[in-house]
C-alpha cells in the first residue's frame, strides 16, 4: 500500500513539475521561442488585442481576442483611459482570467501606437492585480510574418469565471497626486525630445512643455528593428536587451530601486512602457503612471509647466 501511495506520489509530483517550472522561467519579456513551448500550459492565457478582423484571419493558437480599444477607452475629453473598476472585473470575467492566470499580451509592432499598446494593456492586467503578465516580444508579426510559425483561424470561446483579484490602486497616478510629488518624486517625460522641450505638441494637447521638473526618458529608443537593418516592410520590432535598458534608464532615474518614480505621456499610453521596463523587467518597485499626462495637466491653467 506504501509502494503504492509513494508511486502515485511520483506521479503528481511529475505532472506538476512542468507547471512550476513553467511560473519559475516566466520572463515578462516572453519570447516567441518561450510562448511556443508553453502553449499547452492550463494556466496561460494569451490574449490578442488586435482588431478583430485580423484576430479571424489567424492567430497564435489558443489565443482569445480583445482588443486594445476594450482596454484603454475614452472618458470625457481624455483618451486611453482605465475602464471603470467594476468593468475590468467584468472584463476579466468573462474572458477566464484569474489573478494566478499566465497572461501574455500579443499585438503587432509595424507602427509606433502598436509597439506601445501591448504594454498599456499590461499595465491594465498589473493594475487589476493580475500577477504574472508578459508582453509577447515582436508580437504577432514576429511570431507569423518573420518566424512563419504555425497560426490558428478556430475562434476561441474562454469559460467565464468570476474575478477575485486584488486591485494594485498604487500603479495608478492622478492629477492630484502628480501635484503633490512635484520635487519630491521624479517625474520622467518619455516623449521625444522635441515634445519635452515644448517645440512640439500633439492637437490634443492644450499647450506645449512638460511637467514643471521632469526628466526625458524617450520610450521609442527601446525598440530595435528585428532582424536589424532590414526595411520597414520586411522587418518587425523587438525591445532592446535587459542590460541595454538597465543602462537606459539608471543614466536617467538612477539606480534606487526603491525611489519613487511617475511616467507620462501625452495620454498614458506611450509612458505605459516604460513603467513596465522599469516596473517589472528592471525591478523598480515604486513606479506610476500618469493615465491622464499631458492631455489632462496642459488643460488646467494652475498646473505647472515648463519650459
Amino acid at each position: 500500500m506504501k509502494k503504492i501511495n509513494m508511486y502515485a506520489l511520483l506521479l503528481i509530483v511529475f505532472f506538476l513539475l512542468p507547471l512550476t517550472v513553467v511560473a519559475e522561467e516566466f520572463s515578462p519579456i516572453v519570447s516567441t521561442d518561450w510562448l511556443h513551448q508553453n502553449l499547452d500550459n492550463p494556466k496561460l492565457i494569451i490574449v490578442d488585442i488586435r482588431k478583430v478582423e485580423d484576430y479571424r484571419t489567424g492567430h497564435i493558437p489558443g489565443a482569445i481576442s480583445l482588443f486594445y480599444g476594450t482596454w484603454a477607452i475614452k472618458k470625457g475629453d481624455f483618451d486611453n483611459q482605465l475602464p471603470e473598476d467594476d468593468e475590468l472585473v467584468d472584463l476579466l470575467s468573462s474572458a477566464g482570467i484569474g489573478p494566478d492566470s499566465i497572461v501574455v499580451v500579443a499585438g503587432t509592432t509595424e507602427s509606433g501606437p502598436d509597439r506601445v499598446n501591448t504594454s498599456r494593456v499590461a499595465w491594465t492586467l498589473k493594475y487589476a492585480g493580475v500577477k504574472t503578465v508578459g508582453i509577447l516580444d515582436g508580437g504577432y508579426t514576429k511570431w507569423m510574418m518573420r518566424e512563419k510559425r504555425a497560426i490558428s483561424t478556430d475562434i476561441v470561446k474562454p469559460k467565464a469565471k468570476p474575478y477575485q483579484g486584488k486591485f494594485n490602486k498604487n500603479l495608478l497616478a492622478d492629477k492630484d497626486y502628480v501635484t503633490s510629488q512635484l520635487g519630491k518624486a521624479l517625474i520622467v517625460d518619455v516623449r521625444e525630445p522635441e515634445f519635452f522641450s515644448g517645440k512640439n505638441k500633439l492637437p490634443f494637447v492644450a499647450k506645449a512643455g512638460r511637467i514643471a521638473g521632469a526628466v526625458n526618458l524617450p520610450t521609442a529608443q527601446v525598440f530595435d528593428k528585428y532582424p536589424p537593418g532590414e526595411h520597414l516592410e520586411t522587418c518587425c520590432y523587438t525591445l532592446k536587451t535587459k542590460d541595454q535598458l538597465k543602462n537606459m534608464a539608471s543614466g536617467v532615474v538612477g539606480g534606487d530601486l526603491s525611489r519613487g518614480i511617475i511616467v507620462y505621456c501625452d495620454t498614458g499610453r506611450v509612458a505605459s512602457t516604460w513603467w513596465f521596463i522599469l516596473h517589472e523587467v528592471l525591478g523598480y518597485t515604486n513606479v506610476k503612471n500618469y493615465d491622464g499626462s499631458m492631455q489632462e495637466w496642459s488643460k488646467d491653467p494652475n498646473a505647472k509647466i515648463e519650459p
